[in-house]
């Protein structure tokens, strides 16, 4: 056994006395905080704030007693928000340990899977709605009509002052096909969708879906795994985005409008495939060298490691040649039942993983250059796999 197992072990083994003074010190200040909002519904004391406002999305302390830096009801035994954190410790091996078994192996740079396969909608009209294929949508429309959850943590589009939709993404619930199709579709900027657990939780959801980028999607295994079950229990299932990134909405001001002339709110469609693409409600297309987008690259992706969304039960993402596709990693029992049962059911289509050798291999590409963004001096389980010395830039 390894020192790193056996600080590991050890750490499972004690009394868990960690609270937002660690958390604050550790990841909020350091970098580490991608902004998923897990302590903020973890919290039974609603102490911990958050705002979808540009440059911010990190979670701050709204007491003022001890300050910003710490919390009363921490120095009095309560741990949820260190308990909830998936960049805390080792946050890593848990959640593997939990979901799988085992934690991941230099040969899992992309995460423990099952399958690898190429899946699309069947259904014409949540195939055009959706993105990359509407794979996501048609797994939340199936789980709501088959009973598997009663509602799902999504990210939507707040309306401008005018009542058109605008591209502020932000956390919604869905409860049906057509509140599901609402939130369809990629922003690339960053929605913490666990924020969206209290609206659930109030309009009595019991069985819930978290769609989420791969930080959103390994809380609620963090959480099991360290023993705080009471606010993921509801949590259901789990569907990750495949992300390398998200931007700060300042990007559709600052670069779309003043050097392109793009409106926001004229704003039709985006994808990202090697280029920003925009498809305008006037028809026209425009592509934007991803380059520079990079000054608007939201704090919390910049030491992110997980690009494959590791710990949910299916991961999907439109990378590859096959466009119209969604590259889906099944990776638990239940991520396996749905995908057969939709197959079953006609909902969806597949073909093997292997026909797109392409995507598969960019695949771990960018997830192993995520994993290089993991700096050496925190938990080390996120960068096993990588060579010595490699950095997010080589």
């Amino acid at each position: 056994m390894t020192m790193t197992e056996d600080a590991a072990n050890a750490e499972g083994k004690q009394r868990w006395t960690f609270q937002w003074k660690e958390l604050y010190d550790e990841v909020i200040t350091s970098g580490l905080c991608t902004g998923c909002a897990g302590c903020v519904i973890a919290c039974p004391h609603d102490v911990i704030g958050y705002k979808h406002e540009p440059g911010q999305y990190v979670p701050f302390h709204l007491e003022e007693e001890l300050g910003l830096d710490n919390c009363l009801h921490g120095e009095t035994g309560c741990t949820s928000c260190t308990r909830a954190c998936p960049r805390f410790r080792a946050w890593e091996p848990q959640a593997d340990e939990h979901l799988f078994g085992r934690a991941r192996t230099a040969e899992d740079m992309s995460g423990i899977y099952k399958d690898i396969i190429l899946c699309r909608a069947s259904d014409e009209f949540v195939y055009e709605t959706g993105q990359d294929g509407g794979l996501v949508s048609a797994i939340l429309i199936w789980a709501l009509e088959k009973g598997y959850i009663d509602g799902a943590l999504v990210s939507g589009l707040e309306s401008s002052e005018g009542g058109e939709g605008g591209w502020k993404a932000m956390p919604m619930v869905a409860t049906n096909r057509e509140e599901v199709l609402r939130g369809a579709g990629s922003r690339y900027t960053y929605s913490a969708n666990t924020i969206a657990f209290n609206e659930a939780k109030e309009r009595g959801l019991t069985n819930l879906a978290l769609v989420g980028m791969s930080c959103q999607t390994s809380i609620a295994p963090v959480m099991w795994s360290r023993k705080i079950g009471k606010v993921s229990k509801p949590i259901k299932l789990n569907i990750g985005l495949l992300c390398s990134k998200s931007f700060d909405d300042s990007l559709f001001d600052e670069l779309f409008y003043l050097k392109y002339g793009l409106v926001k709110d004229q704003i039709k469609k985006m994808n990202i495939k090697g280029v920003f693409q925009i498809w305008m409600k006037d028809g026209s297309y425009h592509e934007i060298n991803l380059k520079e987008c990079h000054a608007w690259t939201r704090e919390g992706c910049n030491h992110c490691p997980d690009f494959s969304a590791e710990h949910a039960d299916i991961s999907t993402g439109g990378i590859g040649d096959a466009t119209d596709w969604t590259l889906t990693l099944v990776r638990t029992d239940l991520g396996r039942e749905i995908i057969m049962r939709m197959l079953q059911d006609g909902v969806i289509e597949a073909k093997p993983g292997d026909s797109d050798p392409g995507a598969i291999k960019l695949l771990h590409k960018l997830s192993e250059r995520s994993r290089a963004r993991w700096p050496t001096w925190a938990a080390p389980e996120a960068r096993v796999g990588l060579p010595e010395g490699a950095t997010a830039d080589h």
